[in-house]
């Protein structure tokens, strides 16, 4: 508590806001030499008064926005670092992934390059996080006196709604608190974050964040969305596509889930199997053969959707071909193991030809989605993660 005297010989107790500490602004960019002179004027003029603060740029451009950054740094009342990486590995929200590793004070505040984030918010979104005892503090446009103002277009607009709701709904324990999970301004203790588990895919780090590696406490600030003050939006419908593809791999982390979605991607390829297998048979060849090849239709259609939906992080441990040479092996050698199980199942447990098929199709199942995330999809190893982490060129300017 401090004191406070308010009439001449009288002494008023008032409550002790905490000061906050110093703040790293860690600015993911790609192309904004139009906007990152703007955007470092307006924190020189809102943030060193009122909070120590230094500037990392993780700059992904292949324009000249890192000559840009060093020019306009040389006016900057604080430090100013550019972290120019080779490969773009995990888009912008890999670029903050480098930011924060590359961070030296407690608080590290996330903010775009293009100035729809005001930074006059850092301070309070800092001493929000200080006063609630938070490790994450969100600048939400959801919330009283927030405003999604700067989004431009009604189709931005519903893509921005569309993408929170659902992303609620998939993570609603994990979201709870957090109104605005797109948002990519926001406030987090250093040590309320490991870096290492995050695997981010395109610019959504913030709902990493709260999946992954999300602080006890959280809480959230109004800001109001600006208008962008120079350029155009990165938003596309790649962009789209990666972020659909991020979400479908966050839900698929736990081992329960991943099985799951095994099974639904190995139902949906009875569609190529059996298209493949009309087709064949109406050209006039054998059931058999037509069998045997339609199959391998529905084995790689499971292949593409594995890949990209269940295992998009680990694919890295081994080459393409080596993958799919062993997928379609366990994918083959099922075919292979479940009439002998049905046999078995037949005479020794003396089961009926459907229970049995049955029990040997739920077998086999299980034993192809372990053999193939032990054989096919085996963790990244260390070594290589650090061998793409040298990939960073790092200048304080």
């Amino acid at each position: 508590m401090s004191q406070e005297s308010t009439v001449p010989g009288e002494v008023v107790e008032t409550a002790e806001i905490p000061e906050p500490g110093a703040v790293t602004i860690v600015v993911p960019t790609f192309n904004e030499s139009a906007n990152v002179r703007q955007l470092l004027r307006q924190i020189t003029e809102a943030v060193p008064a009122r909070v120590p603060c230094e500037v990392v740029f993780v700059d992904d451009s292949t324009d000249d926005t890192p000559e840009v950054i060093e020019k306009a740094a040389q006016d900057c009342p604080f430090p100013v670092t550019v972290l120019h990486r080779e490969e773009p590995v995990g888009g912008l929200g890999g670029a903050v992934v480098e930011g924060l590793k590359a961070a030296t004070s407690d608080w590290i505040v996330v903010m775009d390059g293009d100035c729809q984030h005001p930074p006059s918010l850092v301070p309070d979104l800092v001493a929000t996080g200080e006063r609630a005892n938070a490790g994450l503090v969100v600048a939400s446009r959801y919330i009283k006196g927030g405003s999604r103002a700067g989004l431009a277009g009604s189709y931005r607009v519903a893509v921005s709604r569309g993408a929170t709701w659902l992303t609620k709904a998939l993570f609603p324990r994990r979201l709870r608190g957090i109104s605005d999970p797109m948002s990519g301004f926001f406030a987090i203790r250093r040590s309320a974050v490991t870096a290492e588990v995050l695997q981010p895919l395109g610019y959504k780090i913030l709902l990493e964040l709260a999946v992954r590696s999300r602080p006890r406490t959280v809480t959230e600030v109004p800001f109001v969305f600006q208008d962008r003050f120079a350029g155009e939006s990165k938003s596309t419908a790649q962009e789209g596509l990666r972020f659909l593809r991020h979400l479908a791999g966050l839900r698929a982390a736990s081992p329960v889930a991943r099985m799951v979605g095994f099974g639904l991607i190995g139902l949906t390829g009875f569609v190529p199997n059996l298209l493949g297998l009309w087709a064949l048979t109406a050209l006039g060849m054998h059931y058999v053969p037509a069998e045997i090849l339609a199959n391998q239709l529905g084995v790689a259609w499971n292949f593409v959707l594995i890949e990209h939906l269940l295992f998009r992080e680990r694919r890295r441990h081994r080459r393409w071909w080596d993958r799919v040479g062993r997928f379609a092996l366990l994918a083959n050698a099922d075919l292979v193991l479940r009439i002998p199980l049905i046999a078995l199942f037949v005479h020794q447990l003396h089961l009926g030809v459907l229970s049995a098929t049955a029990l040997a199709l739920v077998t086999t199942f299980v034993l192809r989605f372990v053999a193939t995330e032990a054989l096919v999809y085996l963790p990244r190893r260390a070594r290589e993660e650090s061998a793409r982490g040298g990939r960073t060129a790092r200048r304080a300017v």
